[in-house]
């Protein structure tokens, strides 16, 4: 790191040597459609799947807590469909450079088209009521707010207060740790959207369930056949709060971040985010145990985790020259294109490389 905690990368100018990386554009789409006007629809698997194993469950409160504030899921903190904003008042407060732990919980299971029922929904793939998580049935049960016609589909935990960020400011957000918290998840396409609308799609919403064991993602399919991947789990959903009174939609990412869905954000990883109201207000959920460049079917594998974070502020001048979301690995420097059309968003990618390049290296 260099000064005022910004990574080398941000700040040296001159004789600086370029790593080679992407500059990989993130194009949001319009609002899901109605998850509420679909059908009811019981999954049918086409294969049995091997009951997950009741001991890898991550309950609220048990199990390892890496984070000095710990935050659970529940109806008093999360926000679902909508995501914070200046209004929104703060479910806990840590100082600039603290850390904070927040469980995260998975909207496949809970949505109104899987019935809002977790226990029945995965019981259908021989998970049993005490392999769900029981953050998940509370939520399903509760009366935290959303319009399924209206709002989106995912589950924010937050908002975190940062002690002294104000407006103008970049928040650093460092990924320490990432915890499955269930030994499952599921991969869904529904609304006939995804990659090949009207070429490949279902009449009716379509599951995967996935097994989780040791690393590695295994989908059951045909007579006795297993496909096996590896798991590399991630934030989807990472951002700040929304200057003014009215909660973003949860689909739709922005200056504010939000719903990046950048598979690169893994542990070790950080993200930097302007500041937008005091506080910061920052929020994390659509938790993911692995992805693909792009989410071709609609979603990832979707399951719950539990993350921690260290949040940093940070307000030298190399900071106040980060307008947009940026990323940062140990391989590469992700800049960030935001806009519903493909095109521009690679366009605005790289605009957000070229600024990288000329005013934190003088190239």
């Amino acid at each position: 790191t260099s000064v005022a905690g910004l990574p080398a990368a941000l700040a040296g100018r001159g004789g600086t040597r370029i790593r080679p990386g992407p500059a990989a554009a993130y194009a949001p789409g319009p609002p899901p459609a109605p998850a509420g006007t679909a059908p009811v629809t019981r999954p049918r698997p086409r294969t049995a799947a091997p009951t997950p194993r009741r001991g890898k469950m991550l309950e609220t409160g048990t199990g390892p807590i890496d984070g000095a504030v710990y935050v659970p899921a529940s109806a008093r903190t999360v926000r679902w469909g909508r995501l914070p904003c200046a209004d929104t008042p703060p479910v806990a407060e840590i100082p600039s450079g603290g850390t904070v732990t927040l469980d995260t919980v998975s909207h496949e299971g809970i949505l109104e088209d899987q019935g809002r029922d977790p226990v029945a929904f995965f019981g259908a793939y021989g998970v049993r009521p005490d392999g769900v998580l029981r953050d998940a049935r509370e939520l399903a049960a509760s009366a935290v707010p959303r319009d399924p016609v209206r709002d989106g589909p995912h589950v924010v935990t937050g908002p975190v207060r940062v002690a002294s960020a104000r407006p103008g400011d970049v928040l650093r957000v460092e990924t320490l740790s990432l915890r499955r918290r269930a030994p499952y998840g599921i991969v869904s396409t529904r609304h006939g959207r995804g990659a090949l609308p009207g070429e490949f799609a279902a009449k009716e919403p379509e599951f995967t369930f996935c097994r989780a064991e040791d690393g590695t993602g295994r989908i059951a399919y045909g007579a006795g056949r297993e496909a096996r991947f590896p798991l590399a789990p991630f934030l989807g959903l990472t951002g700040v709060a929304t200057a003014g009174g009215e909660p973003a939609h949860s689909v739709p990412p922005g200056r504010h971040g939000g719903n990046l869905d950048i598979k690169h954000l893994v542990t070790g990883s950080t993200l930097y985010l302007p500041v937008q109201v005091d506080g910061a207000g920052f929020y994390a959920g659509d938790p993911h145990y692995a992805q693909g460049n792009g989410e071709v079917a609609l979603t990832a594998l979707e399951a719950p985790l539990r993350a921690t974070f260290r949040l940093t502020v940070l307000r030298d001048a190399a900071a106040h020259l980060l307008r947009r979301p940026f990323a940062e690995t140990r391989a590469h420097w992700i800049p960030v294109g935001l806009h519903e059309d493909l095109g521009e968003a690679m366009r605005d990618a790289v605009r957000a490389a070229l600024d990288f390049l000329r005013e934190r290296h003088g190239m």
